[in-house]
């Protein structure tokens, strides 16, 4: 798949990611936070412990009751009646302090009876008229014991509330039956000796009474028979075995579990609220361009350019990104490559711009770096050149001004050479990168055969590089995700697109690892520690020829690549590039992250 411009498509850079790689990418992400995940185990597991050692010595009794209402006959099925309790009101009478202090007055509680129902739980299986209490103390007997006391006391409870009931009800017809039955009598007596016929009224008021004394003695009857049972206890609580708890392994399992869940959520939360771009989507997707590279790590001590280059892992980095570059049709239509970071030091820039330089230069390409760091030139003292004679256009005038002044040839050894205009201390920056004469230097990419590097101060520091976009067009973006937020990449990026330029793609390193001072030769014969904090980015071995500002090749054998071969932008044939010779000849630049 190619770019909509021609450029290669790397993940990120179009315009939505699949939901499975973002998924993918915020897991990774998340492990980048291995003391945060590490801090919620350890929680999980502590809160673990405390489960198990707060559980250990606890025991539950549990007894059950069915409860039951009161009935006439419960054997005869043509006058029972199902009745229906509100098993909620039920379960509150069975934790009340009434219940609680019948309890403890039974077993010589001294105590609160609050104290003593704090053990309790009473539940209602589902669907049931079944009442369980449980009770969790300390001493397996004495949870049984209590269990128990409770049930009897709930039960002769509900009996006592019951039968009181029952007996007020009775009192009542009672009351209502004595004096109808009294009323009854005296008109009995008066009745006495008299026909029906003569007392018919009376006689229908004798008839009433007696059927109102009936019912009334009906009514007491049923209440004095009724079955006023509470319920029955269909298990009774026994001395438990065995501790309530789930034990140290289930405890110190659950609390690893609920730990981990801990630590993604407390990562999670840390990486939603992180700024930085974490990851090389997070770079594509604020520079909506692909990340053509990272650089792999190395010591801060370590030389610019590595003397062994057979097995360098960083210096096949610098040509896959070259390559990379020499396939987009944007950079290869034009050829001029603008290198710039966002922020801190222009260093690993550098090194880039010069490792691009070489690798470019080992496909026959004829290379000129243009060191637009005004402010503080240092290409010149870090790497192994040599002046050649000015341009044309400088012939004329004679100037000194930069950059018409001077320009040098770099010998990047097996790799072939490539120019540099190096920067110099001016007294009007802007107006030296917007001069004609810089506009000239970045026009020599218009032959087919030569590409034009710019390097420029950080972005954020310095406007230069936002002077020279219109005229590069590419960018190439040199950043540590770690050291820049994601909003500010997105600034990066409408700033570049509102100067008139495009973003071909990231080159991502990360923070170097310190080392101590080595001792050896650097790029002029200092130390090596020395020549570590210069940008040595191209010293060549003596005893070879130099390639010719015409970008003619040496008399030592790269007879493959010639400065004419322009169609071949971005890669050398295969045997040149298989060849050891070839592949020991480009020498990396080592990025170290200054801040």
């Amino acid at each position: 798949m190619t770019h909509p411009h021609g450029g290669p498509a790397a993940a990120g850079a179009g315009p939505v990611d699949d939901e499975p790689d973002l998924l993918r990418d915020q897991f990774r992400q998340l492990l980048r936070y291995p003391r945060l995940m590490a801090g919620g185990v350890l929680l999980g597991l502590l809160g673990g412990a405390w489960l198990g050692y707060s559980t250990s010595d606890t025991y539950v009794a549990t007894s059950d009751v069915v409860l039951r209402v009161p009935t006439e006959d419960p054997f005869n099925p043509t006058i029972a009646v199902e009745k229906t309790l509100d098993m909620n009101t039920e379960r509150q009478a069975a934790t009340s302090r009434r219940t609680a202090g019948r309890a403890a007055d039974e077993l010589g509680y001294e105590g609160d009876p609050a104290g003593f129902v704090s053990g309790l739980q009473v539940t209602n299986p589902p669907k049931s008229q079944v009442l369980r209490f449980s009770y969790t103390d300390d001493d397996p007997a004495e949870s049984a014991r209590r269990a128990n006391a409770l049930v009897a006391a709930y039960l002769a409870d509900r009996r006592e509330q019951t039968e009181q009931t029952r007996d007020t009800m009775i009192k009542g017809l009672q009351a209502q039956l004595d004096p109808v039955a009294k009323q009854h009598d005296e008109l009995a007596e008066q009745l006495e000796g008299r026909s029906e016929s003569d007392a018919e009224a009376d006689y229908t008021v004798k008839a009433n009474l007696l059927n109102r004394i009936t019912e009334l003695s009906n009514r007491i009857s049923k209440l004095k028979a009724l079955d006023v049972t509470p319920g029955k206890v269909i298990r009774t609580a026994t001395p438990p075995t065995s501790s309530d708890g789930p034990g140290w392994a289930l405890s110190l399992g659950l609390g690893g579990a609920v730990g981990i869940a801990l630590g993604l959520l407390i990562a999670w939360v840390r990486l939603v609220f992180d700024p930085a771009a974490r990851s090389e989507g997070d770079v594509a997707r604020a520079l909506r361009a692909p990340v053509l590279g990272s650089l792999p790590r190395t010591r801060d001590t370590d030389p610019l350019l590595t003397e062994d280059r057979e097995e360098s892992p960083l210096a096949e980095e610098y040509r896959s990104i070259a390559y990379r570059l020499a396939y987009d049709r944007r950079f290869a239509d034009r050829r001029r490559l603008l290198v710039a970071a966002p922020r801190g030091s222009s260093r690993t820039a550098a090194a880039v711009a010069v490792n691009l330089a070489a690798s470019f230069a080992e496909t026959g390409k004829r290379v000129l770096i243009v060191e637009a760091e005004l402010r503080r030139p240092s290409l010149e003292n870090q790497l192994r050149a040599r002046e050649v004679s000015r341009p044309a256009w400088t012939q004329d005038g004679e100037t000194d001004a930069w950059p018409g002044g001077r320009r040098l040839t770099v010998d990047a050894g097996e790799s072939g050479s490539f120019e540099l205009v190096p920067g110099a201390r001016v007294r009007n920056v802007a107006r030296a990168l917007t001069s004609p004469e810089m506009s000239r230097l970045v026009e020599e990419a218009d032959d087919p055969g030569v590409t034009v590097i710019v390097l420029t101060p950080p972005v954020f520091a310095y406007a230069d590089a936002l002077a020279l976009v219109d005229r590069v067009d590419g960018v190439l973006v040199v950043c540590d995700p770690r050291g820049v937020h994601r909003s500010q990449l997105a600034r990066l990026r409408d700033l570049i697109t509102g100067a008139g330029g495009t973003v071909l793609g990231t080159v991502m390193h990360r923070g170097q690892q310190s080392g101590g001072t080595r001792r050896g030769k650097g790029a002029r014969g200092q130390s090596r520690g020395t020549a570590g904090a210069a940008a040595g980015a191209a010293g060549a071995d003596a005893g070879r020829s130099d390639r010719d500002a015409a970008g003619r090749t040496d008399d030592r054998g790269a007879g493959g690549r010639r400065a004419g071969g322009g169609a071949r932008t971005g890669a050398a044939d295969g045997a040149a590039h298989d060849d050891p010779a070839t592949t020991m000849a480009l020498r990396a630049v080592s990025p170290p992250d200054r801040r």
